[in-house]
């Protein structure tokens, strides 16, 4: 069935809008008619074509930059499992997730998944389509829950994880953002006094014809230097950054760059914890849901975001295809601390391996937290220092001269 987009006005005169499917625009508006809607506008979505209707006005094609959150897409997610698990049929639960959505991109997208399944797909076939939205994990344990008919139970894990994954970004967003804002204050500032003051206080030193001491010909030639070539100090380091991102993208790029990334000081050890906490966290999920642990293992190398773990996972898959354990090719590799690997390989004998994945998620995720809090209150005070020290030196080399001359003048 077409999917719509229409605009319109209510019986109060009040402007109007939404998504909604029909068989056609005439049948649409005959719908909307029905709840008091008049029809100004209809544009039907996903490409395909609609004939014009009198009076109005019927495009095509979809609206672009539109997203769905992680939150959005698991509070959906949770609501579809509550009404599969009271025994609503699927289609019907999809059609009751677009009327509630207030995204109009993610009500236009389940409003097309409600389509494909109501034409005989499989849910997981119709996400399938639109992996923008629903990524190979989601389709993957979708389509295990669907062939051992615990589709409700899978769709309740899958919110839980994107709620957990939601959480565990936003802490780590929401720490950073106070350090970089004193950054962008602190550059402001030094800026403002390099351009705008420093350069005001050189004159009357060239007045003075003056021998100035190193430490203010040092601040004065930095001053020159940033107020007649701050254009070229901008280009390069925009240019610098651009080259960095394009160098990034190619595969020789990609693969020193995560190389360097866990080799990092302080930073890198927090890199590979949270790399863990998402290869444990997402290979626990699936296997859970019913996926097999070669497909799970193809699904977690692109999660855990680092093409230098991804080659150790792939290993590890082509070792388990051959007869061999998780835990022996993930040692070999040296990527994954010695903890991880035992606790893989007594899940493995044990017959508890879900559960122990989950204990390395959990265990990384708090680790990877409390370093990243430690570092950020300690960034804190060294980025204060770090700038009292640069104004100091300003004040000093402007000091200092002022002192020479009062002493000649004694």
């Amino acid at each position: 069935m077409p999917v719509y987009r229409y605009k319109g006005m209510n019986s109060a005169g009040k402007a109007t809008a939404g998504i909604r499917d029909a068989d056609s625009p005439r049948t649409l508006r005959a719908l909307l008619r029905k709840e008091g809607i008049f029809l100004t506008e209809v544009a039907l979505q996903g490409g395909a074509t609609a004939s014009s209707l009198a009076g109005e006005k019927v495009a095509t094609g979809r609206r672009r930059g539109q997203k769905v959150s992680a939150q959005e897409l698991a509070i959906t997610t949770r609501q579809l499992a509550t009404l599969l698990k009271a025994g609503v049929t699927l289609v019907e639960s999809l059609a009751a997730m677009v009327d509630q959505s207030e995204n109009d991109y993610l009500k236009l997208v389940l409003s097309q998944v409600k389509q494909r399944v109501n034409e005989g797909s499989s849910l997981a076939d119709a996400m399938a389509q639109h992996p923008k939205v629903f990524p190979d994990l989601f389709c993957n344990m979708i389509r295990a829950g669907e062939s051992s008919g615990a589709l409700d139970v899978v769709l309740l894990r899958l919110a839980e994880f994107t709620e957990g994954q939601a959480r565990m970004r936003t802490k780590i967003i929401g720490t950073m953002i106070y350090p970089a804002i004193m950054v962008l204050v602190g550059v402001v500032i030094l800026a403002i006094l390099f351009v705008v003051v420093i350069p005001k206080i050189t004159q009357i030193f060239e007045d003075m014809k003056a021998t100035l001491p190193l430490p203010t010909q040092m601040m004065l030639g930095l001053s020159k230097f940033i107020a007649g070539y701050w254009w070229a100090v901008i280009i390069t380091l925009v240019g610098s950054v651009i080259a960095l991102v394009r160098y990034k993208r190619t595969p020789n790029g990609r693969a020193r760059w995560d190389r360097f990334k866990l080799r990092m000081p302080v930073f890198g050890s927090i890199v590979r914890m949270l790399a863990i906490s998402r290869f444990a966290r997402t290979l626990a999920t699936l296997l859970k849901s019913g996926v097999p642990l070669i497909g799970a293992l193809g699904i977690v190398r692109s999660i855990v975001n680092n093409q230098t773990m991804a080659l150790a996972i792939d290993s590890a898959r082509e070792s388990i295809t051959e007869g061999e354990t998780i835990a022996q090719p993930l040692k070999r590799s040296g990527q994954f601390p010695p903890l991880v690997i035992h606790m893989i390989a007594v899940g493995e004998r044990s017959g508890q391996l879900e559960n122990m994945l989950e204990n390395v998620a959990s265990n990384y995720e708090y680790q990877a937290e409390t370093r990243i809090n430690a570092l950020m209150s300690l960034l804190e005070p060294l980025m204060i220092v770090v700038m009292a020290g640069g104004v100091g030196f300003m004040v000093f080399s402007i000091l200092l001269p002022i002192m020479q001359l009062n002493e000649f003048a004694h």
